[in-house]
């Protein structure tokens, strides 16, 4: 008889702990309203994690989240890959020379990890365990550790619930502070922060910026938070634009604009640069 409850009563660290100590083999599936998981664990251990309700065959995103593929690598790959498995593509890959075992390894277990993260910040949701239930042989599974796995979620649990006493409002949009182009040339980020950097724009609230980059709410509350921290951006403190039933059909659609303070920088060489890998 499968497990059954709502993150309310049970959470999911919780859950991994009692997966963990009881040395349990099978799935583990979440769904809320708007969002659902799979995790999958054999003996107690971490092998497989996804979500939403992908369950085909999807290495080639990985690899190019992961900065081993390109875009269009991944596209192509993608479209010569129907009715092939993920080891199949992966064993298609690693002999084409077009990467690495360990790159797809490391991609795989990284892609599992920021899976389940996402996962600690879940307070409600439907949650069941079917024992023994495990993927099909044609997906590639990496054994992890579940201790660690509880450590970090916690640490980034503890994190999100700072994040969200500091960042409240995502609603609200954000501008440069003087001379940014200064700033950033003395600050290493990661490409996800580059892409961040070329929305900021009193015209985009960080939500619409998190929506254009897809990212989680905890992503970018943590990113924006590193910005501040570091001088770089400031809330914009103008008046609030009118209300939304006011604005004309076009300016509703409209998508984030790019910061035209980065366009005018050498910055901007890079980020279009970094998009195109």
């Amino acid at each position: 008889m499968a497990l059954k409850g709502n993150l309310r009563d049970f959470s999911t660290t919780q859950l991994l702990n009692l997966i963990n100590l009881a040395r349990k083999t099978g799935t583990l599936s979440i769904q809320t309203e708007s969002e659902s998981a799979q995790m999958s664990f054999r003996e107690g251990k971490l092998i497989y994690a996804y979500m939403g309700n992908d369950n085909g065959n999807h290495l080639a995103q990985i690899l190019q989240n992961s900065g081993k593929l390109s875009p269009e690598q991944a596209q192509v790959i993608q479209s010569h890959a129907e009715g092939k498995s993920d080891k199949e593509i992966g064993h298609l890959l690693v002999t084409a020379r077009r990467v690495t075992q360990n790159d797809i390894i490391q991609s795989v277990r990284q892609n599992v990890l920021d899976t389940v993260y996402k996962l600690f910040t879940w307070g409600e949701g439907i949650f069941r365990f079917d024992a023994n239930k495990l993927p099909n042989s044609g997906y590639i599974t990496i054994p992890i550790d579940l201790e660690s796995v509880i450590m970090e979620g916690s640490r980034r649990l503890k994190e999100w619930e700072i994040l969200q006493e500091e960042l409240p409002d995502l609603d609200v949009a954000l501008r440069f502070t003087d001379r940014p182009d200064a700033r950033l040339r003395n600050i290493n980020l990661t490409v996800e922060e580059w892409r961040v950097v070329s929305f900021v724009n009193p015209r985009n609230s960080i939500r619409q910026i998190a929506k254009a980059n897809n990212l989680s709410d905890f992503e970018i509350r943590r990113i924006v938070y590193g910005m501040l921290q570091a001088g770089l951006v400031e809330f914009v403190t103008q008046p609030k634009p009118a209300p939304e039933k006011t604005e004309s059909p076009a300016r509703r659609k409209a998508p984030p604009e790019p910061s035209p303070a980065v366009k005018r920088s050498v910055v901007v060489r890079l980020i279009d640069r970094i998009r195109g890998l």
